[in-house]
């Protein structure tokens, strides 16, 4: 008989046994030692069925594959763009990826992204040596204007998602910002200037208090109390 030793979201550190028993089954962060699942870095358990993996509370964003992330432009070469990805590595745009419209080999590549410029693209590869390879050419994917960028740590970005982007919703529909989500840990967030500042305040509070239960409802108390509209939880826009 398996038997889950912790709670869902317990905080955990290495070595802590999280589960006994051969029917339940390891995943990210955590390891089977005999009988025992237990946890190999200091993180936040989350127990979805039998599967239990942990999710850090700090680290660098490690760019993937197919990751959706929000850069900016550091550098124009010949060839296209170099973007900065929140990480320890730049990416490469090249124009074949960057729109689908026909450039030419002499054109002004500033009129399409200039320097400083803050991009949503999507990774297509990451080699070994860590070159990232970006594109554009996908539904979503556009140069970002207005508003203003903040940063998150990068594994409580699913919690400021939430579950099929319930929560980035709830603060969205609250606020009536546009707010975009990287997977690197960038947030924009675009609106009127009084809800900006409301909407970074509940991003900023679902990342500090993302381990504590009971979040979804405490943050649509505090959206409520300082938007002054009923915030109805679970819808998605």
């Amino acid at each position: 008989m398996s038997e889950i030793l912790i709670k869902d979201k317990e905080i955990v550190v290495p070595g802590e046994n999280l589960a006994k028993g051969m029917d339940c089954l390891p995943g990210n962060g955590t390891y089977r030692d005999k009988e025992f699942i237990v946890a190999s870095k200091l993180g936040m358990v989350n127990v979805d069925g039998r599967a239990l993996k942990i999710i850090p509370l700090s680290g660098k964003y490690s760019p993937k594959r197919d990751d959706i992330i929000i850069g900016q432009v550091c550098d124009i070469v010949f060839s296209g763009w170099r973007v900065e990805t929140n990480s320890a590595y730049q990416a490469m745009l090249n124009v074949r990826d960057a729109t689908s419209e026909y450039i030419e080999k002499t054109a002004d590549l500033t009129k399409y992204f200039n320097f400083g410029d803050y991009i949503v693209a999507k990774i297509t590869n990451v080699t070994s040596q860590k070159l990232i390879d970006l594109t554009m050419k996908a539904p979503g994917l556009h140069k970002l204007s207005g508003g203003r960028i903040i940063k998150i740590n990068t594994n409580k970005v699913p919690r400021v998602i939430g579950k099929q982007g319930s929560m980035v919703s709830m603060v969205k529909n609250a606020t009536g910002c546009r707010i975009t989500v990287g997977q690197n840990g960038l947030v924009w967030i675009d609106g009127e200037p009084e809800n900006e500042i409301i909407a970074v305040d509940a991003v900023k509070m679902i990342e500090k208090e993302s381990h504590i239960s009971g979040l979804t409802e405490r943050i649509k108390s505090f959206l409520e109390k300082s938007t002054g509209k009923k915030v109805i939880v679970g819808e998605v826009r």
